[in-house]
């Protein structure tokens, strides 16, 4: 059995038991928890939290994600004002919002997602939203495009080749490439992606990968280290060196994202508003 060779830290701390309690009282989830990332200490220990909307059970069953499918729960139409009221207790200034599929509802949940985002409106903070592909109906991503978040990302997760045994079938490829082609087209909303390594893919899928986000207009490219939640997910295949993620990351500036994250621990939302900042302001945050 390979061992994971990287430091990841356990969740403690005054400012974690706070965070969780509070969600926690208002029945409210993260995917910190539910996925069970391996910077949930870290990220909430500096009080950032990534907000999971719309329940706790997805409708797909992706075969890296420990977040619990199937038995779809209804939506809770207090949730906007729950998430509301634990973002001014916490005292965020930049907040994530993420959510499961909900391929069950006949909006695919796009419309409570935008509500959640339009309750947020008058904290003045920084929104950004990690969202679904909404089985790629422009209707649907339209009402998220309107509910105006400062970052909308949407994760392509893995090479082309490895898409149809890594995510669920619903969740192709070139779906997500046209989710976010088509923010870009509709929209100046700085666009965000990210790209599991150690799956098995070769560094020529990746770099083909990282090609395709930044045709499809993506400024944020996000590269990370895929560790297996529970042993119900896939295995790891590869657990990368330093030097091949700073290989992608010199690749993604000379592709031209505006800001690249490429570690082991790195995750989509992981440090969001580090990533927003410099993003914005050494990069210039082009919106092309």
């Amino acid at each position: 059995m390979m061992r994971v060779p990287y430091k990841v830290n356990l969740p403690t701390g005054e400012r974690y038991t706070f965070i969780k309690n509070t969600l926690r009282n208002r029945t409210l989830y993260t995917v910190c928890e539910e996925a069970h990332c391996p910077n949930v200490g870290e990220c909430w220990g500096n009080g950032t939290a990534t907000f999971m909307i719309l329940g706790s059970n997805c409708s797909r069953g992706c075969r890296f994600c420990a977040v619990t499918h199937g038995n779809m729960l209804p939506l809770d139409r207090d949730e906007p004002q729950k998430v509301y009221d634990s973002i001014k207790l916490m005292k965020l200034d930049y907040v994530v919002i993420t959510s499961v599929d909900r391929d069950d509802l006949p909006d695919k949940g796009s419309e409570a997602f935008a509500n959640v985002i339009k309750r947020l409106y008058d904290l003045k903070i920084k929104i950004e939203v990690l969202i679904p592909d909404f089985s790629g109906i422009p209707d649907f991503i339209d009402r998220i495009i309107e509910a105006k978040p400062d970052v909308i990302a949407h994760n392509i997760e893995t090479v082309r080749r490895l898409t149809h045994s890594v995510r669920d079938p619903r969740a192709t490829y070139d779906q997500s490439l046209n989710v976010l082609k088509h923010i870009k087209k509709k929209s100046n909303i700085i666009t965000k992606s990210s790209i599991m390594i150690g799956l098995g893919e070769t560094d020529d899928e990746v770099l083909e990968t990282m090609r395709d986000l930044r045709n499809s207009g993506v400024n944020i490219l996000t590269v990370g280290q895929y560790l297996r939640p529970t042993k119900k997910q896939l295995e790891v295949v590869e657990y990368c060196s330093m030097d091949r993620f700073r290989f992608f990351e010199e690749k993604g500036y000379e592709y031209g994202f505006d800001y690249v994250a490429s570690g082991p621990l790195v995750r989509t939302s992981y440090k969001a508003a580090e990533a927003y900042i410099k993003g914005k302001i050494e990069k210039g945050a082009k919106n092309d």
